[in-house]
């Protein structure tokens, strides 16, 4: 089975990499998702490792099936017995055979934004306050806010002398009283539950780390850290952790995400390999120039070079614009014009 003929340079080094932690640099447009994939049928067709040992994971569920479908695709077989997830289903999948073991039924129920909102509003009632006082939309953003950085209600309380922080870290006690009162976790608890299970239950984490010899983390740059610690239970056994990312393109800082998860890799793991894509297939070299020069000017970043062999590309036009009515009107206008015909 060819899987490697099709693949750059870089591309081919990252597949063939077997075991060893495992940096991919990958630029936008770079074809990482193809390199996951082949690196996958690598490492099963070459006989390093039954399928059902293989973890991938990533943080949609559109991602992961293009995942599975590239990997059967390329195999030319079921790939069901792989763990090819998302975070969540792979923690909700962890605490359905396990969650016992840190006092929690297997049957919970999994809280949606529905529920969640239900959950707030009757908290509020509870202290004696309105929607209109505190949003329960936001009170609930500032939870989970707090959860993916493995804060609990007194991070709120304990020194805080204004009254609105006080509030939140009320209603962060009685969401989460109300939550297990429920038997009920919502989407931020499957990690932080799951990283409670492997703290708590060493020969459960012993177990699962045994049991996967290889962990591939998609957009590495976008994990909490609740998804770092778990992500380093589960590789501690073999250190066969491949991680791909892009500080560069880091865009979730509001929900938790760590840019020194990706930062410090090589401090994590000193023995690590980083390969780098830089070959674009996506866009023009114009295009490429300018978001490197702008990019270039982060001070946090691993340094990279994207290049393309397309040819020709339009310059690149500027337009300020006054506000977001304006922007949006604006690419609207430019993209009609693009898009009729020529006038005779």
């Amino acid at each position: 089975m060819d899987l490697l003929s099709s693949l750059n340079p870089e591309q081919r080094e990252a597949v063939v990499h077997a075991d060893g932690p495992l940096l991919i640099l990958a630029g936008a447009g770079s074809g990482k998702t193809r390199v996951i994939a082949h690196r996958i049928a690598h490492l099963v067709s070459e006989g390093f490792v039954e399928p059902d040992r293989i973890l991938a994971v990533t943080f949609t569920n559109k991602a992961a099936e293009e995942m599975r479908t590239r990997v059967e695709t390329l195999l030319r077989v079921d790939c069901r017995s792989m763990w090819i997830s998302t975070f969540h289903a792979l923690c909700a999948r962890l605490l359905r055979r396990e969650a016992p073991h840190i006092g929690l039924s297997r049957d919970f129920v999994i809280y949606d934004s529905t529920d969640q909102l239900s959950v707030m509003k009757q908290a509020l009632r509870e202290i004696g306050m309105d929607d209109g006082a505190v949003q329960p939309r936001m009170a609930l953003s500032r939870i989970s806010h707090a959860k993916n950085r493995m804060e609990g209600p007194e991070v709120f309380t304990s020194s805080s002398w204004n009254p609105r922080e006080e509030q939140i870290g009320k209603l962060y006690a009685l969401y989460v009283q109300a939550l297990k009162d429920a038997n009920a976790l919502d989407f931020d608890d499957l990690l932080l539950k799951t990283v409670e299970l492997f703290e708590k239950a060493e020969p459960v984490r012993h177990r699962y780390s045994e049991k996967f010899r290889y962990v591939m983390v998609d957009e590495y740059q976008d994990t909490n850290r609740p998804q770092y610690l778990l992500i380093q239970h589960l590789s501690e056994r073999y250190r066969n952790l491949c991680v791909v990312g892009d500080p560069d393109q880091s865009i979730y800082k509001w929900r938790g995400a760590d840019l020194k998860n990706i930062l410090d890799f090589e401090h994590d793991f000193p023995e690590a390999t980083t390969v780098r894509l830089e070959r674009n297939y996506r866009s023009t070299q114009v295009i490429l120039d300018a978001a490197s020069a702008v990019i270039a000017q982060n001070r946090n970043r691993k340094e990279k070079r994207l290049y393309t062999e397309m040819k020709g590309g339009a310059r690149i036009l500027y337009y300020r614009a006054g506000d977001d009515l304006d922007e949006a009107e604006y690419i609207s206008r430019v993209a009609r014009t693009a898009l009729s015909p020529k006038a005779e």
